[in-house]
């Protein structure tokens, strides 16, 4: 028997953690059903998971109990399937990309550490079943994703910490985890739980574990390394039956990977820091800014060069020119960060007219690269935006700069149009920041882009318009140990050959694939279409920066 269920496909990713699921009673928001088992089966085919959740819960109060299902999904995932057991049969929703039931339970109507639990958008639904003291009902969710993955790692994070909702025993707790994988496993582990058992070979793995009479109050958290293979490309496709757009029926992403292994080259990296130390910035940002500082300069490459210019009122670099990641090159600039103060205004245009001129005499075979962080609008110098995105351009173009720019703004007075289309323009981008997220996000950042492979990587194939509207756009550089996922549409299910090519070391390189795009809907691809709304939507922000304020 089927009934009719609608969940909305948020064309923004929001970042939530997968959770183990609320029943709330219509009647009594603050009353929830006790959890009195739960179990996750896990199958993972090359880094996509598809994740069944059965939990039972227990009504042990007293009253009426209307069930109203509530439970947050990880970012990136397509809910598959969501049925339950009412007693006597098997009751199945319906998945459709509809808006959800109005009916349902949303999260702002519920108690706040119902809402801090679930985040802002959980999936919600009614399960159409009235509840007496003594029944119980399982409830299964079944749910798709493409896993992160790092340096060879992919990573595994189930939430299973109940206790945000409920301190209690649970009856029975498992976890059943079966990994697939054409790259060779070299090494796997459930950090969270070592007591889970885990066994591999060259291609497989599998994890069972079972607990009895135990709080759910630890999320299952592992890993499992993959071995190095050759710079390669994994293309994925599904084919729907309807789509509301002109792009045709079929969604792609193709996840590009450099050779992770110690042999591979790296490009050399000209490197400039550039921190704002006006006046805004003092306290936890300031102090966060050196200490990311801190970290990029101490993670150098030995064949990088580098400099840092602090800005205010005025900008001052520490050197005339980039100088050698050597031991007293390195010290000195760690005593430059340290002495680093906030006062003043903030002349951006005072940054660039510093910076971009040192990139004039750098190799043609070097990743010219700087990081930009402000946390307020130009108030010294050139102060309206056009203007300075047009005087950084005129500083690029005389130097005969290829430059990565990446700026981040801390704080909720960024001129996010300025920080978006200087990014844009010169081949990075841009990210904003809380007060307090500085630090952590510049230093992940920099390990991302630490080790270059590939720089300008264009793509395109055979037969021409095989497949449109293809992001990002343009393509980000490849780095060693990281995936560039490429996402587009087509038309025409048929045999692509895929050409990747970019340069390394002023040299160009191209490769070519050859990709089958699927005719047929694919399950297990089905978050192929999440990946690109996301991908299009970020495009679509860096256009909608490219307009002046107000325009129409």
């Amino acid at each position: 028997m089927k009934q009719g269920l609608a969940l909305l496909i948020m064309l923004m990713a929001v970042i939530l953690l997968n959770a183990t699921a609320v029943v709330v009673n219509s009647y009594n928001l603050n009353q929830v059903l006790k959890l009195s088992r739960s179990s996750y089966s896990v199958d993972i085919e090359n880094q996509i998971a598809s994740v069944t959740l059965s939990e039972t819960f227990k009504h042990i109060g007293t009253g009426n109990f209307s069930a109203k299902y509530n439970c947050p999904l990880p970012e990136g995932a397509s809910p598959t399937q969501l049925r339950w057991f009412n007693g006597t049969n098997w009751m199945v929703a319906l998945i459709s990309p509809t808006p959800q039931d109005s009916n349902a339970v949303g999260p702002g109507q519920l108690p706040q550490y119902l809402k801090d639990y679930l985040g802002f958008f959980p999936l919600m639904f009614n399960l159409n079943m009235t509840m007496v003291p003594g029944d119980s009902v399982v409830v299964q969710l079944s749910y798709v994703q493409l896993l992160d993955y790092e340096d060879g790692r992919v990573n595994i994070n189930l939430r299973n910490d109940y206790t945000p909702v409920q301190t209690s025993n649970l009856e029975y707790q498992s976890l059943e985890l079966i990994i697939n994988s054409e790259r060779s496993i070299v090494e796997g582990m459930i950090e969270s739980h070592p007591a889970a058992e885990i066994t591999y070979d060259e291609h497989h793995a599998m994890v069972s574990y079972q607990i009895e009479n135990e709080p759910a109050n630890l999320d299952y958290q592992g890993f499992y390394v993959l071995s190095a293979t050759e710079l390669g490309l994994w293309a994925m496709s599904t084919y729907l039956d309807e789509v509301p757009d002109e792009y045709g029926n079929g969604f792609f992403s193709m996840i590009v990977e450099p050779d992770p292994s110690s042999g591979a080259q790296v490009i050399n990296k000209y490197f400039t820091l550039i921190v704002d130390t006006s006046g805004s910035m003092m306290g936890t940002k300031i102090i966060q800014a050196k200490n990311a500082a801190s970290y990029i300069v101490n993670n150098l490459n030995p064949g990088d060069y580098f400099n840092i210019v602090r800005f205010s009122s005025i900008a001052t670099a520490l050197w005339p020119s980039h100088s050698s990641a050597t031991p007293d090159n390195v010290a000195a600039a760690l005593t430059f960060i340290n002495n680093l103060t906030a006062t003043g205004g903030t002349d951006i245009g005072a940054a660039f007219t510093t910076a971009i001129p040192q990139y004039a005499s750098t190799p043609d075979d070097a990743a010219n690269i700087i990081i930009f962080l402000t946390d307020g609008r130009p108030t010294w110098g050139i102060i309206d935006t056009q203007q300075l995105l047009s005087h950084v351009q005129t500083l690029v173009d005389t130097y005969f700069v290829d430059l990565f720019l990446f700026n981040f703004g801390i704080g909720l007075d960024v001129d996010q149009q300025l920080l978006t289309l200087l990014s844009t323009e010169n081949n990075g981008v841009a990210q904003f920041l809380g007060d307090d997220e500085l630090e952590e996000s510049i230093t992940s950042f920099y390990n991302l882009i630490r080790n270059p492979v590939l720089l300008n990587p264009e793509i395109s194939a055979t037969p021409d318009n095989a497949f449109v509207e293809v992001y990002p756009s343009p393509l980000p550089n490849l780095y060693l140990g990281r995936q560039m996922i490429i996402s587009g549409r087509y038309a025409n299910p048929q045999p692509v050959s895929v050409h990747f090519f970019g340069e390394a070391f002023n040299q160009p390189l191209s490769y070519t694939y050859e990709v089958a795009l699927s005719d047929s809907f694919s399950t297990d691809n089905q978050f192929l279409t999440r990946i690109w709304a996301k991908q299009k939507v970020e495009y679509l922000l860096v256009q909608y920066y490219s307009y002046p304020p107000n325009s129409l």
